[in-house]
């Protein structure tokens, strides 16, 4: 009776370990899937792109004196650009709304106020958003594909409120950090320096230095053998995903 009992504690010691063994498995798959959908919420920070490309991106908010300055310096390289529009500012700047559609460089949803999305219900979100792709539309006859939020600030429902417009939630993956004063030099150093396909660079349209620091910047990244493009003409528009660092994947 021992030896029986010894085989059954056997039996039941091998059953458990196989149901761990199971329950890791599940919890393991559970847990990618997890991953996967977390990651399904994440906006886009770059994109995974054998094209040696990058796009800029000019985030208005205040001030408009020198847009058109970083249009021509754009046309001037052969570049394009997505300018990212708070609904006030196309309001304030009507006529310059009208000119980036016109010359060719795509504008982007940056919110109506400039609030932190996080802070706001589902439907202040779909205003917020609704408010300037009506506006946009209305000067310009094109609606915005594209939407950056305020200081960068997101959670889940902000995403799939995006992406339920319909529209694509884009962040940056290299910050210039212009808006803080910093100069020529500092700004083409950041935005240069370590630069890589997919990338999207973040710069404002009046910050203090950004006339100075674009063409060196643009100059540098046409030495690097990069194409400058907006940001609807890097990311994947169809179907893909977006991994846990941001990083944009076409589903081929």
């Amino acid at each position: 009776m021992r030896i029986l009992f010894m085989r059954r504690s056997g039996i039941v010691a091998v059953l458990a370990c196989l149901m761990l063994i199971v329950c890791a498995a599940v919890f393991s798959s559970g847990g990618e899937e997890a991953v996967t959908a977390a990651a399904a919420h994440k906006p886009i920070y770059s994109v995974d792109t054998a094209e040696k490309k990058v796009a800029v991106s000019f985030d208005a908010a205040w001030g408009a004196d020198k847009t058109d300055g970083i249009m021509d310096i754009l046309d001037s390289a052969g570049a394009k650009g997505t300018f990212f529009l708070v609904g006030f500012w196309a309001e304030k700047y009507p006529e310059k709304v009208k000119s980036i559609a016109q010359r060719g460089f795509e504008i982007g949803n940056h919110s109506q106020n400039h609030p932190k999305m996080t802070k706001l219900t589902a439907e202040q979100m779909r205003s917020e958003l609704e408010q300037v792709n009506d506006r946009i539309t209305e000067l310009t006859g094109s609606t915005p594909t594209v939407f950056r939020p305020p200081f960068g600030d997101y959670n889940d429902a902000v995403v799939q409120t995006v992406r339920g417009i319909p529209m694509h939630c884009v962040q940056w993956s290299i910050d210039s950090l212009d808006w803080k004063g910093l100069s020529a030099d500092a700004i083409v150093e950041r935005t240069t320096k370590k630069v890589k396909a997919g990338d999207i660079i973040l710069f404002h349209n009046n910050s203090d230095h950004i006339l100075e620091a674009l063409p060196r910047v643009l100059a540098a990244l046409k030495k690097q053998g990069f194409s400058v493009v907006s940001v609807s003409e890097l990311i994947y528009t169809g179907e893909y995903t977006v991994d846990n660092n941001g990083v944009q994947h076409g589903n081929n």
